[in-house]
């Protein structure tokens, strides 16, 4: 008899209860939101369901995230190992081929004026590094908190990599995955904000035909001039064009095929599930965390505005031809942003149909935060 109700106490003991802190529990009901949000409200569930679920692993589980060296067998968690894929930054170069492979440039090509609208969307990058710097981060870390701004989780995760921040990634990545599911909640107050009416029902001109050399030049010519210009811009912009060159050369069906789907879904798992896996109660509920929640908030409505005011510039430069609410497409949420541009100019004029103007500045906007990754890299000597 004693030995069953030893036995039963041993089970009992060895259960998560009696190791979770309030923090943990926390975390989980955060996760079980993110959750709701994801299935729910179908708020970016590709991210937001792996990454809820990590969150609730290793908040219930936390040696599923032991590294190598603090592991008394020599054996780390299996999530740990993902979690290297992220921190060496192949699985966010992966993402991009994956993102080139299933993109579409031609509205890029045949407007050039996009690429403005997605630089200026890059504006609030550079606000936040910084406000970060003022807020009392170090300036790497600014910098990787920074690209949360360009709401492109991808490339956060590589910035905060490349400049060994891992501290914060966890942070990080979940602020930018967030702040791209909350693209259609975020930007349409901030669109209407700086915008009348009368310049929401703005209708635009039919694009120009883009022919199939254009579109096979473009990701050999932006690999060539971007790289040239910021080696270090490589493995994401190299990736991204290389996707690219896959779908529009017509000659590797397979490897778009598999670049674009197979591929793709296998790194969102990959990367979703450790991302969620960084946040655990010990690493995630602090002040800094506050902090990057904040910065990242206001570095992507500066962007969004930033992109609406060029908006209207030029829509002031070309008398009206331009809508200015294709800028806030600028971020690099694709294709979410440029759908928001879409609802939000439809709201006025149910006739109106942005959606190939915004995918311009939306794709560019990539490349753009891509560009501003390369940039503080080349500011902080790494390579």
């Amino acid at each position: 008899m004693n030995y069953i109700v030893e036995t039963l106490g041993n089970l009992v003991q060895q259960t998560a209860f009696f190791g979770l802190s309030w923090g943990n529990y926390l975390m989980i009901i955060i996760a079980l939101v993110f959750m709701y949000l994801a299935i729910a409200r179908d708020y970016e569930p590709l991210l937001l369901v792996p990454i809820s679920f990590g969150m609730l692993l290793v908040n219930m589980y936390p040696d599923i995230m032991l590294t190598i060296e603090d592991s008394t067998s020599g054996v780390g968690g299996l999530l740990h190992y993902f979690y290297l894929l992220d921190e060496w930054s192949i699985l966010p170069s992966l993402i991009f081929m994956g993102v080139g492979a299933m993109t579409d440039f031609a509205p890029l090509i045949a407007n050039p004026a996009s690429f403005l609208l997605g630089a200026a969307a890059q504006f609030g990058i550079y606000i936040a590094y910084l406000m970060a710097i003022v807020f009392g981060f170090p300036d790497k870390a600014a910098a990787a908190i920074s690209i949360i701004g360009g709401a492109d989780g991808p490339t956060s995760i590589f910035l905060a990599g490349k400049l060994g921040q891992t501290r914060y990634l966890g942070p990080i990545a979940v602020a930018a995955y967030s702040y791209m599911s909350l693209v259609p909640i975020i930007q349409p107050p901030i669109m209407k904000l700086f915008t009348t009416e009368e310049q929401r029902k703005i209708r635009m001109g039919q694009l120009r035909p883009v022919s199939k050399l254009e579109k096979i030049l473009f990701p050999i010519v932006v690999t060539i001039v971007v790289v040239l210009i910021l080696p270090t811009t490589a493995p994401l912009v190299g990736m991204l064009m290389l996707g690219n060159l896959f779908k529009e050369s017509g000659v590797v069906p397979q490897l778009t095929e598999t670049a674009s789907n197979a591929l793709m879904y296998i790194v969102v798992i990959i990367l979703g599930t450790s991302v969620g896996a960084t946040t655990s109660a010990k690493a995630f509920l602090n002040l800094d965390t506050l902090k990057i929640l904040a910065l990242g908030l206001i570095a992507f409505a500066v962007g969004t505005a930033s992109g609406v005011i060029l908006g209207k510039v030029l829509m002031k430069a070309t008398h009206g031809k331009v809508n200015p609410l294709i800028g806030s497409a600028g971020v690099s949420a694709v294709p979410m942003a440029a759908r928001v541009s879409q609802k939000v100019g439809q709201e006025a004029d149910p006739g109106n149909f942005l959606l190939m103007h915004a995918m311009g500045p939306n794709v560019a906007g990539v490349i753009g935060t891509a560009v501003a990754a390369g940039t503080f890299m080349a500011m902080f000597g790494v390579v």
